[in-house]
Order: structure tokens, then C-alpha cells, then sequence
């Protein structure tokens, strides 16, 4: 069993942060800083890892949730991105199997595009043969005939035929915070809910990080106080310019952020087989229609969409004309389905940390002028002030790779620093990094679903999204139904052993808010229309007795769940059928 990695493993790591210094401070808890962490410690370095709100609040948990080799890319010739991007998606398709799925992708073909089915053809020969093979599936032609029958809903006028290719569909969020349990039994101390306030200097250097932790019940309880470290890396994604700044007023900005917002409908009402590729008319970008059977009862995500950023990522929003641009786009290829925004089960928005040209910031919302369409979607590493590394944009699909460059990286301008400043001391002889192996959580359960752990049988749900840990789940399930005859939540559809389910979460998964539960374990909120709030009263009661809180506490924390919910649902206030036609 591996260590505890919960509210209780926080507090002590707040304890190690006290009282021990570290080799390398990871700021950040989204995927990029959880891979350096599990990168480095596997290495043998001393790991320190803290993210100011829960792990994969931002980018990592509003992704369009693809692990994918980038088709597109291909048409700019970046082969080399392609490869290893497929290469780590073969990997991941191993080694985490319950949270990257194979997916089947349609791409229909259309009289009159600029890819005309040869091109299309070849490009996909090229996909394969850049996988080497190993590829879910090899791609196939389909004639007109049978994209329809496939697709019965696409719309017919006009349409060639197109083709049938393979990549795969991911848990975004559960897959950074397995990597950071990953990192945590290997002997990484993290934390969430810890902001990064101002960095510690010492003698020219960053030596660290002055840090408050934000769980304390107000702002005034907040504790501040000192993680030291040889190096710190930042990997705060959307946060970097303003992190850089508390680094240095001379910081020149790095991003040119783009933001994205994806759509979940019911899948009943969008019936598709697989993903499909879409080209908007307006403009020819690239979106996506994604099924997925295992978020609740079944939904789809359609987007992404792509327009400038406030330079505040707290500030992001969805606007009626983000919803207007998806409609446009769904209407084009089903318009038998007459989808309106009745159909809306949910919706999401974030920042992509894309790396741009050096700009100055203009209009109200510190946009740019720089055509988002010419930013790079590769990460840029960096030597940053007083001997910081820092690090802003990549893929999902290469989190490995790209840690092990920056953790690479950190290893080479320490060793450079300390010929010429031999008070900072030189990196300790490690070990190269072992990231290739499975997480535990991925271990299949038995092909029967009986769990060895009782004579309970495990369902289905629980067995795709935990594994092996579903066992554990249906232990928990039992036990906390037994006791004292306690009479069990009526489940709602696709969430088994609910109650069960948060407080395996709390245990094992570092939960500290309700919110961090249905945001960012479950996709309570993401797959239903009332986003889970009828049971919120149950599992606020469930939350206090797993973190020995009062009835009082317990109401609190429902509310913050209730106030959260109600800022991520106000661009409803804005839309009316009107906006979207």
C-alpha cells in the first residue's frame, strides 16, 4: 500500500517545510510541476512542492482531456514533436490504462476543404507510421456511405466521405494528482493550498520561497513562513508573468495566453461513436467533439475555442459569444440535432500558457496584438533571477519528457553556478529518472469484478476509474453503511458509492475542500445539470466527520461549495437563445 497522501501527510509536510532544507522547490502543482516533482525525486534529489490552490486548479483541469500525437502538427512539418508525442502516448496508454483510454477519431471530408481526402490519407499513413505502429488502431477510409452510417446525425450535404484514425482520452486532473501521489511515496514532500509569496534571497540567490498557507480556516489565521531550497523551478502556467514579477520588477513578459472553453452535453442528445474532428467556418480552426461514457451517465465535450486572455487568469471568462462560436460550429455538422442552449449540461473555461514574442501589454484586459495563431504551443525553459528556472507552456501528452528536460536543465546551470559561486553549493550525484512505470492506482482489478476485499461485487465505474483501488472504495462503501445501521446515499446515476468515493478521496487524494471533490476527482459537476448540489448537504456531513470538523464547518464548507459553483455558472446570467443563433 503505498503512504498516506491526505490532509493529514499535508501537515506533516508543512512540518518539513519548517524545518528542513531542500535540494529543489517545485512552485506549481498542475501536471508540468507534478512530473518535474516525480522526475527529480526518482533521481534521488530532495523534492519540495507547493501549489497555492488545489493540484490542477488551472490549465491541467480544463484541458480539452486528450492525449494525442497532434495530426495538425504535421502540416508544419514538425515530425520530431509528432514522434515523441506519439511515443508517450503508447506509454501512457500502458502505464496508466484506467486514466488514458484509446478513442476513435473522425475526421469527415467535405467538398470544397483545402485537405482534400489524398493529402488527409497520407497524413494519417504518416501518423501511423510515426507511432511506429503502435497505435490503438490503424487508421481507415471511409466512404460517404459509411461515415453516415457511423454518423447517422453528420450532416450529408456536401460530404465525401473522410476516415477514421486513433488517439486517446485522458483524466486530466486525476492524472497530475496521481503523479503527484506517485512523487509522494517515493519521498517528495508536497503540499496544496500553499501560495508562493515572495522568494527568499540570499547573498544574490534565490534560496527559497516565503509561502502562507491558505487552508487556515481566515485570511487572518494565514501562516507565512520560509521553504529553503538549492533551486527553485516555476511552473505556474497562466501565473508566470505575475510570479516573474515578484522575482524582479525588470521582468519582461513571457506569455501571450490564449483562452479556451469547452462545452459538456448530455451524450444521449449527441450520440457519436467516437471523437470528431471539426473545422469552423468562420475562421478554419480546429475543434472537437469528445464522448466520454465515463464521466457520469455519458457527455460530451465540444471545443476548444481560442481568442486572447485577460492578463489575470483569475479573471477569465465565458462569454455568450465563446457559446455563440461553438454553436456555429455544432449546427454546421449535425444540424439535424438542433442543439440549443437548453441542451448545456455545463461548461468550462482556462488559460493556455502559450509562449509568445515579448509584448506589451494593451487594452483593458492586458491582450495583446500578437495573432494567436503564431504562438508556440511548445514549452519554453529559461534560466529566471537569482538562479531560478523557469518554465511556461507545453503538451499534456509530453509532461514526462518535457520534466525531464527541465529537471536536466535545473541539474546543468547549478552545476554551472557553483564553479563560479561556490557558496550555493554543487547538485548531489543522482541516479537518472524512473518515470516509465505504472502508477499503482492503474493495476487492473480481477476480470470478475469480485472485490478480495468482501463479498460486495465492484461496479463497473468504480473499476475503469481506480483500478485496483476500487477494492478499496467498496471496503470503504460497506464499512461506512454498516456502522450504526447508517442508512446509504442514494447514488445518482454513474456515481457509485458516492459518500465512499469522497472519502477515499480525502484519505488518498490530498482533498481538502468539497469543491476540490466535485471539480477535480469526480466529474460531478462537469456531467450534471445540477452539478451534484442535491447530495451536497450529505457529503458536506461526510467531509467534516473524515476531517473531524463541527456541523458548523460542515455548513461552511457547503456554502463555499455553493459559492463556487455559482461563480463558475454566472455566464448563464449573460446567455439567452438570442446570443446563440
Amino acid at each position: 500500500m503505498e503512504p498516506e497522501f491526505s490532509f493529514r501527510s499535508r501537515g506533516q509536510s508543512l512540518e518539513q517545510f519548517r524545518s528542513e532544507t531542500f535540494d529543489l522547490l517545485i512552485i506549481g502543482g498542475g501536471i508540468t510541476g507534478a512530473a518535474v516533482a516525480r522526475d527529480a525525486v526518482s533521481r534521488g534529489l530532495k523534492v519540495a512542492l507547493v501549489e497555492k490552490n488545489d493540484f490542477a486548479f488551472g490549465t491541467s483541469s480544463r484541458s480539452s482531456k486528450l492525449i494525442h500525437g497532434g495530426l495538425r502538427y504535421l502540416e508544419n512539418w514538425e515530425f520530431g514533436l509528432v514522434f515523441e508525442s506519439l511515443a508517450e502516448r503508447a506509454l501512457l496508454l500502458k502505464t496508466v490504462p484506467t486514466l488514458v483510454r484509446p478513442l476513435p477519431f473522425y475526421l469527415p471530408v467535405y467538398a470544397g476543404e483545402p485537405h482534400g481526402r489524398g493529402i488527409l490519407s497520407l497524413g494519417l499513413w504518416l501518423y501511423d507510421l510515426l507511432a511506429l505502429f503502435r497505435t490503438p488502431g490503424f487508421h481507415r477510409s471511409l466512404s460517404r456511405k459509411a461515415m453516415l452510417r457511423e454518423i447517422p446525425f453528420l450532416k450529408s450535404e456536401g460530404l465525401k466521405g473522410g476516415f477514421r484514425y486513433f488517439d486517446a482520452s485522458m483524466w486530466d486532473d486525476l492524472l497530475a494528482v496521481e503523479i503527484l501521489r506517485s512523487a509522494a511515496s517515493q519521498g517528495a514532500t508536497v503540499a496544496n493550498y500553499l501560495e508562493a509569496v515572495e522568494p527568499v534571497w540570499q547573498d544574490g540567490w534565490v534560496s527559497g520561497f516565503r509561502v502562507r498557507d491558505l487552508a487556515r480556516i481566515s485570511a487572518q489565521d494565514a501562516e507565512t513562513f520560509e521553504v529553503r531550497a538549492a533551486r527553485t523551478v516555476v511552473c505556474v502556467g497562466p501565473w508566470t508573468d505575475q510570479l516573474g514579477l515578484s522575482l524582479s520588477k525588470d521582468w519582461t513578459r513571457w506569455l501571450n495566453p490564449s483562452k479556451g472553453i469547452h462545452l459538456v452535453f448530455d451524450w444521449k442528445r449527441i450520440p457519436i461513436p467516437g471523437a470528431m474532428v471539426m473545422s469552423h467556418p468562420q475562421d478554419g480552426r480546429i475543434s472537437f467533439v469528445i464522448p466520454r461514457k465515463d464521466y457520469g451517465a455519458g457527455v460530451v465535450i465540444v471545443g476548444t475555442t481560442d481568442g486572447p486572455a485577460p492578463a489575470d487568469p483569475e479573471k477569465v471568462k465565458i462569454s455568450p459569444e465563446d457559446v455563440d462560436y461553438l454553436f456555429k460550429l455544432l449546427n454546421q455538422y449535425f444540424p439535424e440535432l438542433k442543439l440549443g442552449p437548453s441542451d448545456i449540461l455545463s461548461a468550462y473555461v482556462g488559460v493556455r500558457p502559450l509562449v509568445g514574442p515579448s509584448v506589451s501589454l494593451t487594452g483593458s484586459e492586458g491582450q495583446s496584438n500578437v495573432s494567436l495563431q503564431k504562438v508556440s504551443r511548445e514549452h519554453h525553459l529559461d534560466r529566471g533571477p537569482g538562479g531560478t528556472v523557469i518554465v511556461a507552456g507545453g503538451k499534456y501528452t509530453t509532461h514526462r519528457k518535457m520534466a525531464e528536460e527541465i529537471v536536466d536543465f535545473t541539474l546543468k546551470q547549478w552545476r554551472l553556478d557553483a564553479t563560479k559561486a561556490p557558496q550555493v553549493g554543487a547538485p548531489p550525484k543522482l541516479s537518472r529518472p524512473e518515470t516509465r512505470k505504472p502508477l499503482h492506482s492503474s493495476e487492473a482489478i480481477g476480470r470478475t469484478g469480485q472485490s478480495t476485499a468482501s463479498s460486495w461485487a465492484v461496479p463497473r465505474e468504480l473499476q475503469d476509474l481506480y483500478g485496483v483501488e476500487a477494492e478499496e472504495i467498496v471496503k470503504i462503501h460497506q464499512e461506512s453503511t454498516q456502522k450504526e445501521g447508517l442508512r446509504p446515499l442514494a447514488d445518482p446515476e454513474g456515481f457509485p458509492c458516492l459518500e465512499a468515493q469522497l472519502r477515499f478521496a480525502i484519505r488518498t487524494q490530498m482533498v481538502l475542500h468539497l469543491e476540490d471533490f466535485y471539480l477535480r476527482r469526480t466529474a460531478l459537476f462537469a456531467s450534471r445539470k445540477d452539478h451534484g448540489l442535491p447530495w451536497a448537504e450529505r457529503l458536506s456531513k461526510v467531509w467534516a466527520q473524515e476531517l473531524g470538523r463541527s456541523e458548523s464547518e460542515a455548513w461552511a464548507e457547503k456554502g463555499r461549495l455553493e459559492k463556487e459553483i455559482q461563480n463558475r455558472t454566472r455566464w448563464w446570467d449573460a446567455l439567452s437563445p438570442a446570443n446563440v443563433f
